[in-house]
């Protein structure tokens, strides 16, 4: 069994702990940059602090820095556990998702329960696909993306680095979602969305951009 540490205790970083187990990982603790976290334990598991704070296992364990949605924040992670020295886990993928000879999945991705990947799907590292999201073929996904549950993306779909897809929200095929970009829960994106770029509605429609 591998022992793996988690970044994040909150609502995500507690489902990334159970699926860790379904998909025979020992987790050792969780990451948490706020100091008053420290020393708690979170399901009972314990909150160990920072990377800092257990330099004495980096030989014995390996980090999932995708327990948290926010892209820029598994980013900012990812970059800090380089730092460190320490090693980025596999894919933790549940054990009832196919994966495809031809789906290629990213160090540190998260896969939960009910996800769909058809045929020469390509995922980054740090990506999150959510609860019963799916992806059609030669969907092509960055790095520290989050897909969260219910997402449907089709076929020929591009999503670059740091996009965020919300909740039940659908990809109309061939189209590119620029980096850092995110679209709101329940929409139906038919056209490009630029980076840095929230698009929302039925049809999907730019509302702002953002920093």
């Amino acid at each position: 069994m591998t022992d793996v540490v988690i970044w994040g205790c909150g609502g995500f970083g507690r489902e990334v702990n159970m699926l860790c187990g379904q998909a025979g990982l020992h987790v050792r603790g969780f990451l948490d940059e706020r100091p008053e976290m420290k020393g708690r334990a979170v399901d009972d598991v314990p909150v160990l602090g920072t990377v800092r704070d257990i330099a004495h296992l980096r030989a014995s364990v390996s980090i999932v820095c995708a327990g948290v949605g926010d892209p820029a924040l598994k980013q900012r992670f990812a970059r800090l556990t380089a730092e460190a020295g320490f090693r980025i886990a596999g894919p933790v993928v549940h054990p009832g998702v196919h994966v495809s000879p031809r789906t290629t999945l990213g160090r540190g991705t998260v896969v939960c329960a009910g996800v769909v990947m058809t045929v020469n799907v390509r995922v980054g590292e740090h990506v999150i696909l959510n609860l019963n999201s799916t992806l059609g073929h030669d969907v092509v996904v960055g790095s520290f993306v989050t897909i969260a549950p219910g997402v449907n993306v089709s076929g020929r779909v591009t999503i670059d680095e740091g996009a965020y897809l919300g909740t039940n929200c659908a990809i109309l095929e061939g189209r590119r979602l620029g980096a850092f970009s995110m679209v709101g829960g329940g929409s139906f994106v038919r056209t490009d969305v630029p980076e840095r770029a929230l698009f929302a509605g039925v049809p999907a429609v730019l509302k702002k951009q953002l920093p």
